[in-house]
């Protein structure tokens, strides 16, 4: 096999032209074949195999800067790049990460897990003396506003810089595409461009009015590029546009390349491909190939357990059945309405589903101007995601105070896709905003009864829930109030305060601990804020001993505002102030003690060794894994 022998670019470099659709065949082969078993995006990551063997053909990597937006497309840039071997442990806990890593290669220059900023990231490595800078993004990466403000600064400071613009949605008739290549071989040519590059001089420095007719030139190139092409907008922001191209052909991709590198100033090729290329189930159902779990190569049929519901399809059913009673439901999301359970809502209610692109701080804005008309809208995010609309939380929500809905799925431990899309941070954001509830269910049967409290309300709310399977959870007072906690085992030693997702171990460490005769009462938090705050009070004078639990991080988090409030030391478990790896979402728990057993342990030892009261002006403990050390 060619790939055996392809252990870096270089050693791609020494392959013959005539070889190279080989070799793709072959990484498309080894994609498919761990997909199929570690689960990944591979779609995505098929389409863009032939973009990324060309450009490591062409580009002197690492030398020159290589940036993917979004990073899931890279999969065939691992395995060229050295890491064939171990593209057997992606996604899996301590192999490799789904993204781009600078900690595995040096090829990598950036953790790539969000969407629109590679313009960004490879202008200012333009600017900041790289030889040559390449971007390849993805059309959905094009609706975020990042992207523009990239492009509309790149236009200006012109910059050496190459976007690659993969587009999958595009149709180009056959004759336009044929004046299109033409066209474009044409003007990618040294020649057409020593020639330009010539006349300009000339034109611009001997001749009268010499700056007006190089005006009049551009302007023709650009009508005349506007007939034929779609590159007008690039154009105008400043850049150079070529294409589009069909980008599964090699054979026009790298002459093309090898020009356009050569080239001074923005440029812009735009290639066009096809999502799940060379895997018939994921050609045929893209989007549910976008990101997969694991299944039959033969078939494309999902190994996943079935029938195990999930928060998010607690979610899926929830809304519908709401907004079939609320005509002033509606339903909005930025790019996912597959991963966040609306795409049945979205079949239900077509003229009540908004799916706003990759363009988090517009879908919040947007929400909040459909509560000021009296609409009832719920906004659908990834945690993770939902940082990008931070401002606009606090300016259009927040301020306004507008009930809008925000349900962040994926909150805390999401698992695989690794260190850019663990929801770690909600917590500490959102309990900073004035006027905004934050909730978190125990239990599907909770999070069903937040949804309508949050709708009856009539304020902005959040509501935060893990990706995993539904807690089984007995609820005492299946009745939500603002601010009431609830109550769920009576004990005499310890109070165990826990919130949404950490409620069921925390009830299962509360068997353990009644092994080594601790009596553990079990509250379920309900609310990250405001707080019960009679409640915890009480319990802070009722118990020597009171714990926090939650699955985020611990600075400024749940676990925090408690001890604000009760002014009074705590045991607070949670993640550290870290970027939390890759791996499944039951073996990060337990690596940072956030299992049944790992919360038994820590409260044990704390049990064991309590601290001292720290003195005014005394340092802070050091907290490790959510464990105090003193």
């Amino acid at each position: 096999m060619l790939l055996e022998s392809v252990n870096s670019p270089a050693d791609l470099k020494k392959l013959k032209l005539h070889q190279l659709d080989t070799l793709c065949t072959e990484v498309r082969g080894r994609i498919v074949e761990v997909v199929s078993k570690n689960g990944g995006h591979l779609a995505s990551s098929l389409g863009a195999v032939e973009i990324i063997v060309a450009l490591h053909y062409c580009l002197n990597l690492p030398q020159d800067a290589l940036l993917f937006d979004v990073g899931h497309q890279a999969y065939a840039h691992k395995i060229l790049t050295g890491r064939n071997r171990q593209f057997s442990t992606l996604r899996k806990w301590g192999g490799l990460s789904g993204f781009p890593n600078p900690d595995e290669s040096v090829y990598d220059l950036f953790a790539a897990g969000h969407s629109s900023d590679s313009v960004s990231l490879a202008l200012g490595l333009s600017a900041g003396g790289a030889k040559r800078s390449v971007a390849v993004i993805g059309d959905g990466s094009l609706s975020g506003g990042l992207c523009f403000e990239g492009l509309n600064n790149a236009g200006h400071l012109k910059k050496d810089l190459l976007v690659v613009l993969n587009t999958n949605e595009l149709s180009i008739s056959p004759a336009v595409g044929a004046l299109s290549l033409y066209l474009n071989k044409i003007i990618s040519q040294p020649l057409y461009n020593r020639f330009r590059q010539s006349l300009e001089h000339f034109i611009g420095e001997r001749l009268p009015k010499g700056k007006i007719i190089l005006k009049l030139a551009d302007k023709f190139e650009k009508e005349l590029k506007g007939f034929f092409v779609p590159g007008m907008l690039f154009e105008e922001l400043g850049f150079r546009y070529f294409g589009p191209l069909n980008g599964h052909k090699l054979e026009l991709l790298i002459p093309t390349l090898r020009n356009l590198l050569t080239f001074k100033g923005p440029i812009l090729l735009h290639v066009v491909t096809k999502k799940g290329r060379g895997y018939p189930p994921a050609e045929k159902e893209p989007v549910k190939f976008h990101g997969t779990s694991a299944f039959d190569i033969a078939t494309g049929k999902s190994l996943s357990t079935p029938d195990v519901e999930s928060y998010t399809d607690i979610f899926s059913e929830k809304i519908i059945e709401l907004a079939k009673k609320n005509k002033d439901i509606a339903a909005i999301t930025a790019a996912m309405p597959d991963g966040t359970g609306l795409d049945k809502f979205r079949d239900m209610f077509p003229e009540r589903f908004f799916d706003c692109g990759i363009a988090e701080a517009h879908a919040v804005c947007f929400a909040s101007g459909l509560a000021k008309k009296g609409k009832k809208p719920i906004v659908a995010i990834y945690s993770t995601f939902l940082q990008r609309a931070y401002d606009q939380l606090i300016e259009s929500v927040g301020l306004q105070n507008l009930p809008v809905i925000v349900c962040l799925d994926r909150a805390g431990i999401s698992g695989e896709d690794g260190v850019t899309h663990q929801g770690l941070f909600d917590l500490i954001y959102l309990r900073s905003i004035p006027n905004l509830t934050v909730m978190a269910p125990a239990s599907g049967e909770e999070f069903a009864s937040m949804l309508e409290f949050a709708l009856a309300m009539d304020k902005p709310c959040a509501i935060r829930y893990p990706k995993s399977t539904i807690a089984n959870i007995k609820h005492l007072t299946p009745d939500i109030q603002l601010g009431r906690a609830e109550i769920l085992r009576e004990g005499n030693d310890v109070a165990i305060i826990a919130l949404g997702a950490m409620v069921e171990p925390s009830m299962a460490a509360a068997d353990l601990l009644k092994k080594e005769n601790i009596d553990a009462c079990v509250v379920n938090a309900r609310f990250a804020k405001p707080l019960d705050n009679e409640l915890f009070f009480r319990l802070s004078g009722e118990f020597n001993h009171v714990i926090t639990v939650e699955d985020g991080i611990l600075n400024g988090g749940f676990g925090s505002s408690v001890l604000e409030l009760v002014n009074r030391q705590v045991l607070r478990l949670g993640l550290p102030c870290e970027f939390i790896e890759h791996g499944k979402r039951s073996e990060l728990l337990e690596k940072h003690g956030l299992d049944a057993r790992g919360i038994a342990i820590s409260i044990t030892s704390y049990l064991s060794s309590p601290l001292p009261s720290r003195q005014p002006g005394a340092p802070e403990a050091k907290v490790k894994n959510g464990i105090y050390k003193s």
